[in-house]
């Protein structure tokens, strides 16, 4: 069928008896289109700049010199200088920085892989297996977003120090082998309940079984869901500063969030220069991480419409 527009005909007798009238109404609403265009971009433009100055500031600040913080609040220093990069890249505490870099990239990755390997078995358990109790236990996983993290730390603590876990990783990276982050197991359930349980069905008629099942055919086409768990499981672990604060005592073994508390704590004034610069290079990894996956990040949700 072919579609047409409908011209109300009081207009349309116009344009045919006054022309010049029909193309000067026309100019108007082309201009006032325009006009409103043009303030809805400097609206945006004025909210972006809101949202980068934040960064911009850090940017720019990484260039000032420790005596400009608290005297000078412009944007631009006013004697730019390097030391501050010469100075990080030194190390502290006799630790270079990429140890610190490499320390948390270790615990970051190794997050990401415990939490994908038990947040997708957990999640696959719940969405497609029945057993005595899921609702049971699936609702209680769900209380479990509600309980702060202050409140299990004490116990937890004396846990990983009975067990003479402290000053390790293994505090940081065993639970998410464990499938404790249930915000990560909730998404990965309400992904698949919308993939048609036909594909469950004609796997188990082939003689699949749940392993063959979950392996062939549910971490294929859950993949946007995993890659958006990874972005925020990265993220999230590159910037916890309470977990390695806890359990964390070498400065040879400090992560990035750690290591910035050095340059504060090591002298009796604060090394601002060098902070700001350390944060700056703390958050490039975590940029570059969500600008080369951010399209698996809106497919991730596109694809939250899927139906059977």
């Amino acid at each position: 069928m072919s579609s047409t527009i409908e011209v109300p005909r009081e207009e349309l007798l116009e344009a045919t008896l006054h022309p010049e009238l029909g193309r000067t109404r026309g100019r108007r609403r082309v201009k006032r289109k325009t006009v409103n265009t043009v303030i809805w971009f400097i609206a945006l433009l004025a909210l972006t700049a809101i949202v980068l100055y934040p960064l911009l500031w850090l940017v720019f600040a990484t260039f000032k010199p420790s005596s400009e913080f608290g005297q000078h609040l412009g944007l631009l220093p006013e004697n730019p200088t390097i030391d501050n990069f010469v100075k990080v890249t030194e190390g502290i505490a006799g630790t270079p920085l990429w140890r610190f870099f490499a320390n948390s990239f270790f615990i970051a990755v190794m997050a990401v892989i415990g939490t994908l390997f038990s947040a997708s078995l957990a999640a696959y358990a719940f969405a497609r297996i029945k057993f005595k109790g899921v609702g049971i236990l699936f609702a209680a996983m769900i209380g479990t977003l509600l309980l702060p993290f202050h409140v299990i730390i004490i116990p937890q603590y004396i846990l990983f120090n009975k067990l003479e876990l402290v000053d390790t990783y293994v505090p940081l990276i065993l639970p998410k082998f464990l499938a404790t982050e249930a915000f990560f197991v909730f998404l990965i359930v309400q992904f698949i309940r919308n993939i048609p349980r036909d594909m469950d069905e004609a796997a188990r008629i082939d003689g699949a079984g749940h392993i063959r099942i979950f392996t062939s055919i549910m971490l294929p086409l859950i993949k946007p869901a995993l890659i958006t768990s990874a972005i925020f499981s990265f993220i999230w672990t590159w910037n916890d500063f309470l977990g390695p604060l806890l359990y964390v005592n070498s400065p040879e073994k400090y992560p990035l969030p750690i290591a910035l508390r050095l340059y504060n704590d090591a002298t009796s004034t604060s090394d601002y220069g060098a902070t700001v610069a350390v944060s700056f290079l703390a958050l490039l990894p975590i940029l570059i991480f969500f600008i080369v996956f951010q399209r698996f990040l809106v497919d991730g949700v596109a694809t939250q419409g899927l139906k059977g």
